[in-house]
Formats: C-alpha cells, sequence, structure tokens
C-alpha cells in the first residue's frame, strides 16, 4: 500500500508564494543546508505525483521541460487539459482517487502543489505525512499554505529540524493517517563537522 506525504516550502507568515505567484523568496536563498531533505534526494523515492489544476496551470506557464516524466503524475480537475503538458493522468472524484493510490505498491505518492488538495486528503485521513520546510522570511501576502476552511485536527510532530539559517524542517502526521511507520527519528543537533560539510555541499 502506497504512503502518500507532503513536501512543501511555507514563508513565516503562511505563504507558499509571494504575491504574483513570486517565489525568488524561496529558490533565491543561499543559507538553507537542506542535506537529506534535498529534493532531489526525496524525488528518488516518488513514484506518483498528483497536483491540483491550479499547480499544473503554473507548471504548464513556466518555459522549462515537464519535470515528472519519470513519474506516473496526476492533475486532480473537473476540466479537461487543453494540450497537457506533459505524460499525465485525470481524476476529479478524491475519495475514488486515494482508493486508487492506497493501491499501488511501486513507491510513495506526492501531494504537490499548494495545500487546498492537501487539505481535502487531511481532511479524509489520508496524508500519511507532511514535510513543511518553513523559510526564515516574512512575505507579507499570497498565497497560503492551507485555505481557511472551517476544518480542525492535530497533527503530531515527528521530527524538527534546523536548516542551517534559513529555516527549519518540520515532519508531522495526522492523527487520523493511515499509521505507516515514519522514516525517521527526531532530528538531533548535527556534529559540528557534519554542519561544515552540509555547508559546502549547499555551495
Amino acid at each position: 500500500m502506497a504512503r502518500i506525504v507532503g513536501y512543501i516550502a511555507t514563508s513565516l507568515d503562511g505563504f507558499v508564494a509571494g504575491p504574483g505567484d513570486d517565489l525568488d523568496w524561496l529558490t533565491g536563498r543561499q543559507d538553507l543546508v537542506l542535506g537529506a531533505h534535498d529534493y532531489n534526494v526525496f524525488i528518488k523515492r516518488i513514484r506518483t505525483v498528483v497536483m491540483g489544476r491550479a499547480t499544473y496551470d503554473w507548471l504548464a506557464r513556466q518555459d522549462f521541460a515537464w519535470p515528472y516524466a519519470e513519474q506516473r503524475a496526476i492533475v486532480v480537475t473537473s476540466h479537461p487539459l487543453p494540450d497537457p503538458k506533459g505524460p499525465l493522468e485525470i481524476r476529479s472524484d478524491v475519495d475514488a482517487l486515494i482508493a486508487e493510490l492506497r493501491a499501488l505498491e511501486d513507491g510513495d505518492v506526492w501531494m504537490l502543489g499548494g495545500g487546498r488538495l492537501q487539505m481535502a486528503f487531511i481532511e479524509r485521513g489520508a496524508l500519511d505525512e507532511l514535510e513543511v520546510y518553513v523559510i526564515s522570511q516574512l512575505l507579507g501576502g499570497g498565497t497560503p499554505l492551507f485555505p481557511p476552511t472551517g476544518f480542525a485536527r492535530s497533527l503530531r510532530l515527528l521530527s524538527a529540524e534546523a536548516l542551517g539559517t534559513g529555516g527549519a524542517a518540520c515532519t508531522m502526521r495526522s492523527t487520523r493517517s493511515a499509521g505507516f511507520p515514519r522514516r525517521s527519528a527526531i532530528c538531533r543537533p548535527a556534529p559540528a563537522a557534519a554542519r561544515s560539510r552540509r555547508r559546502e555541499a549547499a555551495h
């Protein structure tokens, strides 16, 4: 049975993108020491990527090649996609999609993009683990991490780790998730030599 996970960055004031979908505040950081949390490490264990229509539309507007050619890509939308940018599938029923994803056995599923679709999965107890990268940045506005739906639930913090001076990684699980074993124990400060190696690798 596949694990369904979230992996997303947010500003300190709770936005995943600045006004006008600006991401320079995230991509331009030089003080993030990601180490094992690096995207290139994370994506290697992902076999299926699920995104909402807004995330797909943002990707389709970019001038780079489709980034998920090696994964099964699913867009959750009720409308057809004219001239799809990459090989992908469309689903409109979230409950049926969850059952379909659970039946997969070839790797983890990543809920890509903003928090609206992730919230729909959390509401159904279907997001097994959520990695949130809190960046040391105030944006003052933009796209919120999670929409204000009125839904409330406690999540359990599994680990927290500073990523240099640029932010922190927090891994959480919904109290009503499927109960998969966590991937890592609570992180402890790395020895000075290891921190030095991570800084060198980041530059």
